[in-house]
């Protein structure tokens, strides 16, 4: 049998399979003229989860965990595609049973949604989340440009023998068989909603709806369990864009940021970190021109920064707040370093997934807060168990 013969049919067993798949999964319908993601945000029905914290046990550490860049679901109709998230869940797997972490932080393009052909890409958020779900560990997460990407149909679906042929679910069945050929996606409502609603242990929030189509925006409170209403550190997630919409931070996400902070922390007088995906404009101020030097710290500088569209305030807010410590995003696979800005930190964490650009061994950013005095320490754990880049954040 030619090679040109079996790719088609390994297609058409792929999409036969996803066909069978999402008919045992629980979807949620919309209209039938919903064309869009707005309707597709309008029909998704939101709760509001109980107000949660985190919780530092006394004379310990709170130790974190980020992983970046999983890319879960990418290439999926390939024999290389499953293979990359197998090989992400062994890294992840390796890094917590090293660490044993408190907690979990998902840095966004958990999946690459332009690749997943299925409306529920929660299937592949389910199985990224997987290794810190079974070890009964919490974890919240923010979006990253992948995430709720348009499907981009492969060229090579377009060769003579043309696009296989779909074979959509029974439309007698609970899921709908038209839905089932649309490839629209899943949008950051849809995820979120579906990470909240089926994970106890997410601590992951919607954000406020003035924000939308901006999903993630929202705080989480690190305090004591010898005095819960004292915070030790606050920590922030923000939705950098990218995917349905473009790629910033917008001045209503700074605007909320300002409000929020001066509310919860009015005298700058609690630790502050921030979280989201891609980098804003100031990483290229202060990104190595070739080799890491001192004060910069890490491993890998092996790309120029992917930075956002534009800086629409927030970098100034928080070089204004003495309170913040510093920034973490992903984005960039090939950079891995910390640099000060001005009195912060901007802070790239590690590639983790096998998923995504670059051969760089897999790795996460590691971090650990103390109090009494108040520290935040980081350092980057690879594939392979050994640790570098340790730094301190908190000086």
């Amino acid at each position: 049998m030619g090679t040109y013969l079996i790719r088609p049919i390994i297609l058409l067993i792929y999409l036969l399979t996803l066909a069978l798949l999402c008919q045992c999964i629980t979807t949620f319908e919309s209209d039938d003229g919903a064309e869009n993601h707005n309707e597709a945000r309008e029909s998704v029905e939101l709760r509001t989860p109980p107000e949660k914290y985190l919780e530092l046990q006394p004379d310990s550490s709170f130790k974190i965990a980020v992983f970046a860049d999983l890319h879960f679901g990418e290439d999926a109709w390939t024999d290389w595609g499953p293979k990359q998230d197998v090989n992400s869940l062994k890294v992840m797997s390796t890094i917590l049973d090293r660490e044993s972490p408190d907690f979990v932080i998902y840095l966004g393009d958990v999946i690459t949604a332009n690749n997943v052909a299925i409306p529920n890409a929660s299937l592949y958020w389910e199985q990224a989340i997987s290794p810190t779900k079974a070890r009964g560990i919490p974890w919240a997460s923010v979006f990253g440009n992948h995430d709720d990407a348009p499907f981009e149909w492969p060229i090579e679906w377009f060769s003579a023998t043309g696009v296989p042929q779909l074979h959509c679910a029974d439309k007698s069945s609970s899921y709908s068989g038209e839905e089932d050929c649309s490839f629209k996606g899943t949008p950051r409502l849809q995820l979120m909603k579906n990470e909240i609603e089926q994970n106890a242990l997410s601590f992951s929030k919607f954000g406020p709806r003035d924000l939308w189509p901006s999903v993630s925006n929202y705080v989480l409170r690190l305090s004591s369990s010898d005095d819960p209403e004292k915070p030790v550190a606050f920590l922030y997630f923000l939705d950098s864009g990218g995917g349905s919409y473009p790629e910033i931070i917008s001045s209503a996400q700074a605007d909320w940021f300002k409000h929020k902070s001066q509310e919860i922390n009015p005298d700058s007088s609690i630790p502050e970190i921030m979280f989201w995906h891609i980098p804003s404009t100031a990483y290229k101020k202060v990104a190595p021109m070739l080799y890491i030097w001192k004060p910069c710290v890490g491993s890998i500088n092996k790309e120029s920064v992917a930075a956002q569209e534009a800086e629409m305030g927030i970098m100034d807010l928080l070089v204004k707040r003495p309170s913040v410590k510093a920034v973490f995003v992903g984005h960039n696979h090939g950079l891995d370093w910390c640099c000060p800005y001005n009195k912060l930190w901007l802070c790239y964490a590690r590639h983790t997934g096998y998923g995504g650009y670059g051969n760089w061994p897999r790795g996460a950013r590691i971090l650990e807060i103390t109090r009494q005095p108040f520290s935040l320490k980081s350092w980057i754990r690879m594939e392979d168990g050994k640790s570098h880049s340790e730094v301190i954040l908190s000086s």
